[in-house]
């Protein structure tokens, strides 16, 4: 399947895998929001996949296998935040800015499921016409 989209697979799993792990930490941030002198965690992959595949077309191999190998080498960072505590425990999370990026992050994981699904819909039903 990856001949017919390229590296679209590919890039789909991955940002699918960074959305999932945000999640995981954000819910995590929450879970903790009663343990003293926790600070809050955020994870980040947007502009790091973005510098990568714009410096995959500078590659002299072949463009495919540039941005492949680009995709493949991005990671996600792990921050925590070190902004001055609300609470006098030391904890910092903010439980409704943690809710938003729960829900921003759930809407996101969705819109490129159902993208990636219509995608494979619309190459099932071409297939059958043949």
């Amino acid at each position: 399947m990856s001949g017919i989209y390229g590296n679209g697979v590919a890039l789909t799993e991955r940002v699918l895998d960074y959305l999932w792990a945000r999640q995981e930490v954000t819910l995590n941030n929450i879970t903790n929001n009663d343990t003293p002198g926790f600070k809050s965690q955020y994870i980040t992959f947007e502009d790091e996949m973005k510098k990568r595949l714009s410096d995959a077309s500078s590659y002299s191999r072949s463009p495919r296998q540039a941005v492949s190998d680009a995709i493949e080498a991005s990671r996600l960072r792990l921050h925590t935040t070190r902004s001055e505590s609300t609470k006098l425990d030391g904890n910092n999370v903010d439980v409704d800015q943690e809710q938003v990026e729960l829900v921003r992050t759930a809407y996101e994981y969705q819109y490129i499921l159902s993208s990636f699904n219509n995608d494979i819909t619309r190459l099932k039903n071409a297939a059958r016409s043949f």
